[in-house]
């Protein structure tokens, strides 16, 4: 790879690895919640295997995926689940307040055996790192291809993009979680900016359909130009900008919580 290519694999990594940090602490806190009513030990293990298994799942779905990724279809259902929980999570959280509270208190309400929070725990892991995975090939797939063996019918460098992401984000999920939590509850609009830019990129996945040769509605190298790339960068460091500012919680105001 030239310096320009290492570059740019090297920015979307580093944009894999802040959206997989913030994500982690948003899914961390509701994993949180439905192992509290174990014991403390038995706490560690349920989401030991939770975790375990949803590094399985990652890297098994990987690999199916590869396979799977030139196909319009499965990138049109990967565009339109991106932007469903994206548009959910927004509406749950700013629209409907009180039920989105209320939803997640209710995951507490009643203590399930340790094997049953263990499989709870898993099925949330595995539903955590679909939209992970999702957001981690839309990104790498507009990248430009590598001198890399390709890997199923993805650029090696690319597959290894994305698999060093997911990987890292359950690193960070097992355990960084606790620092992307607190830092959410010091800059709030982070996690708002988040579902923001899992939208955004569901929006990179929809022009990549559509400029699919097999779809044609708009011109098939107009996902990999400089100016889309530089336009959707833009959009998202701006978000993230935005994010990080607005809606900041004075350390003294979460002291007196």
């Amino acid at each position: 790879m030239d310096a320009s290519l290492l570059m740019e694999y090297g920015w979307v990594l580093l944009v894999l690895i802040a959206l997989e940090g913030i994500l982690a602490a948003d899914n961390a806190m509701v994993l949180a919640i439905m192992v509290k009513h174990l014991p403390e030990e038995q706490r560690k293990k349920a989401l030991f295997y939770g975790l375990l298994g949803a590094f399985v799942f990652r890297v098994g779905s990987l690999f199916i995926i590869s396979f799977l990724v030139n196909v319009w279809q499965v990138q049109a259902l990967g565009a339109a689940y991106l932007l469903f929980i994206a548009i959910n999570h927004l509406f749950k959280k700013h629209v409907r307040k009180k039920d989105h509270h209320q939803g997640t208190a209710k995951l507490n309400e009643k203590g399930s055996s340790f094997w049953m929070t263990v499989l709870k725990v898993e099925v949330a892991d595995i539903a955590f790192a679909v939209d992970s995975i999702l957001a981690a090939v839309a990104l790498a797939v507009a990248l430009p291809p590598t001198t890399l063996p390709q890997i199923g019918g993805m650029d090696g460098g690319q597959f290894l993009v994305i698999l060093i992401g997911g990987l890292i984000g359950v690193i960070i999920m097992r355990f960084a979680a606790t620092y992307f939590v607190k830092l959410l509850e010091r800059k709030p609009g982070l996690e708002t900016a988040a579902f923001i830019i899992v939208g955004w990129v569901g929006v990179k996945l929809l022009v990549l359909t559509l400029a699919h040769p097999s779809v044609g509605i708009i011109d098939e190298h107009f996902p990999h130009s400089t100016m889309w790339k530089a336009f959707f960068y833009v959009v998202l460091v701006a978000v993230l900008v935005i994010g990080w500012f607005a809606g900041s919680k004075k350390t003294s105001e979460l002291e007196g919580h």
